[in-house]
């Protein structure tokens, strides 16, 4: 499995979802099945059949993230010099600045301006230095971006 980098608000937030998962939806899914046994022949039963369903999604969630857990990287404070992961970027653009957080791909939101290293946007920033000029790719077409500041 590749390394997965996280930050540290990314793994407590996946450790907080296994938590719930593990807790809460376990014993959840386990109380549906139990009640749709009582209701008899399970061969018919579409309850038993949907909360069997439920806990196989459930226990494939759980295996997935405690695989992601196992193998991060978490994400310290990287340094400025250069972009990597775990960097605030911010560039201007056709005269705005925009800003971007690198993280590693479990934890991108563009909505929230986090991208993802292995992003196409995150790989043309990797490596840029202050004031360097980057292609940056947008749906509408590539623009020209110049590297402000690193944080």
């Amino acid at each position: 499995m590749k390394e997965t980098f996280l930050t540290q608000e990314g793994l407590l937030s996946l450790q907080e979802k296994l938590q719930d998962l593990k807790t809460v939806r376990r014993r959840e899914v386990a109380e549906a099945i139990h009640t749709a046994k009582e209701q008899g022949d399970l061969s018919e039963n579409a309850e038993y059949v949907n909360a069997k369903e439920e806990q196989r999604r459930i226990e494939e969630q759980i295996a997935a993230l405690e695989s992601t857990i196992k193998h991060a990287q978490v994400i310290t404070r990287a340094g400025t010099s250069e972009i990597s992961v775990g960097n605030t970027v911010v560039l201007k653009c056709n005269g705005k600045d925009i800003t971007y957080q690198i993280v590693g791909s479990n934890e991108a939101d563009p909505l929230q301006r986090k991208i993802s290293n292995e992003s196409p946007v995150g790989q043309a920033l990797l490596g840029k230095k202050k004031g360097e000029s980057v292609t940056v790719p947008t749906p509408a077409g590539s623009k020209e971006c110049t590297v402000i500041e690193i944080k």
